[in-house]
């Protein structure tokens, strides 16, 4: 895939999750300077604030499965604030976005540092994730529970 097509994959798979959020009830924006946030996500009648990093990937196919390889950056992931990141990976797979594995910063920290999730290079950590029949996995862990893990999202009636 070329420079500019990841351009448009990135930038759709952003647009796609921010859609996702909205029909839940929280309201969405882009911060103008990207420094690891790509979306907040906003509870507007408290304030309560969210920072989304998507990550998104076209699809390796296999026989019954396909999966999606994705960069992060290991500084970024280290750098756990009072309001930590939620990362959200989607696989762009036939023409359509797969469900979302959505996981908290410190959550995928623990993953990496504990059970050796993804494998690390050059300031980078890339994460390897195989979906099969519902089911997603890293590096042979299960992180099913992570798909379409909207927790902290709860829907929001107006």
């Amino acid at each position: 895939m070329t420079k500019k097509f990841n351009q448009y994959l990135g930038k759709a798979g952003h647009l796609a999750i921010m859609s996702e959020f909205l029909m839940l009830g929280w309201n969405v924006a882009i911060p103008e300077v990207d420094i690891g946030d790509d979306i907040f996500v906003v509870q507007d009648d408290n304030g309560t604030l969210r920072r989304v990093q998507v990550k998104t990937s076209t699809s390796t196919s296999r026989k019954d499965s396909f999966s999606g390889q994705f960069n992060v950056s290991l500084k970024n992931l280290q750098n756990v604030s009072n309001i930590p990141v939620h990362y959200v990976f989607i696989v762009r797979h036939n023409d359509e976005w797969s469900k979302p594995v959505i996981i908290r910063q410190d959550y995928l920290l623990n993953h990496f540092e504990n059970d050796k999730v993804g494998s690390e290079a050059k300031g980078n950590i890339t994460f390897y994730f195989s979906f099969t029949k519902g089911k997603a996995e890293c590096s042979g862990h299960d992180f099913s529970k992570y798909i379409k893990d909207y927790t902290d999202f709860p829907r929001i009636e107006h």
